[in-house]
Formats: structure tokens, C-alpha cells, sequence
């Protein structure tokens, strides 16, 4: 019995299609990974000497949703969430941040990346990334994203196991 409620990517759908399931499914894993979780548990760190946690991906997958969608594609003049440097690095940093904030950061961030990739004409139109200084396609940014999620997915398959033994999906 298959109860793994993540959505499935389309096995014949058209590209947008096929990229758009891909990256619901890595962002549904993202949230597997970390749902039950205490901000303690959540907040628990990797091995030393990295201090990697489920909590700081979650912050940080919300930084990099913004970042692509809103102020590339979008042109969205709106600051990181949390660094005023704009330094993607600095959401890993969780101190005394609590779940609640960082997944309502991300899933707000999600519904505004799924908007702005809902509304967009085709998967041709770009924004300008200044960190590259290159215009980029909705197309790469997708792509982008679902190798950011599963990158960081790997991770989380680690880090959930380190809190609490849970293995797979």
C-alpha cells in the first residue's frame, strides 16, 4: 500500500507540465521530511562541524523561491527575508527561529512562485540575475529549482534519519 501523498510528476505530460510536477514533488519532500518535527528537533544539527539543520533548508529554500521567482522573473524589488546583506547563506543561521515562521516564509514564497509561473506567457520569458549579470528563462529557473530542492532534499534524507532514525520518501 502506497501512502505517500506527495504529487507525482506527469509520466507523458508536456514540458511545462513535467517541470512543474517535478518541482511540487521536491517541495512536498522538503516538507516530508520535516513534518512532526519539534523547532528543537527541527533546529538539531548534522555532524559536526556543519551546522546544517532541517529548519535552515526550509529558511533557505524560501530565500531561494523569492530570490528566483519574485525578484528575477518577476522583477520584484522585495529584500531576502532574513539577511540584509542578501546572502543566501544567512538563512541557515536559525538561532531561535521557530518552524511556524520559516515554513509560513516558504509556503508564501511557494504560492507566489507557482503564481508568477501560472501567469507567465511561456517558459521563454526571462529576468535578469545580477549575481550571473545574464538574463535567464523561466525554463532555467525551474530546472534551477529542482536542483536546488533536490540537493537539499539529500540532505534533509540525512538529517531527518539523525533526529529521529526516519529513513526513505
Amino acid at each position: 500500500m502506497n501512502t505517500d501523498d506527495r504529487p507525482a510528476p506527469p509520466l507523458t505530460g508536456g514540458e511545462r507540465e513535467t517541470l512543474r510536477g517535478f518541482l511540487d514533488f521536491h517541495r512536498a519532500t522538503l516538507a516530508k521530511k520535516c513534518e512532526g518535527l519539534t523547532d528543537e528537533e527541527l533546529r538539531r544539527r548534522s555532524m559536526p562541524p556543519s551546522t546544517l539543520t532541517l529548519l535552515g533548508l526550509v529558511r533557505h529554500m524560501a530565500e531561494v523561491e523569492r530570490t528566483w521567482f519574485r525578484r528575477v522573473i518577476d522583477g520584484e524589488d522585495v529584500p531576502f527575508v532574513w539577511s540584509e546583506k542578501g546572502d543566501f547563506q544567512e538563512a541557515f543561521a536559525v538561532g531561535a527561529a521557530t518552524g511556524a515562521e520559516a515554513f509560513t516564509a516558504w509556503q508564501t514564497e511557494v504560492e507566489h512562485a507557482r503564481r508568477i509561473e501560472r501567469e507567465a506567457e511561456s517558459l521563454d520569458i526571462t529576468g535578469y540575475f545580477p549575481r550571473w549579470g545574464e538574463n535567464v528563462s523561466l525554463r532555467l529557473v525551474m530546472h534551477h529549482l529542482i536542483h536546488e530542492y533536490a540537493r537539499h532534499n539529500g540532505h534533509a534524507d540525512f538529517l531527518r534519519e539523525g533526529v529521529d532514525g526516519s529513513v526513505g520518501a
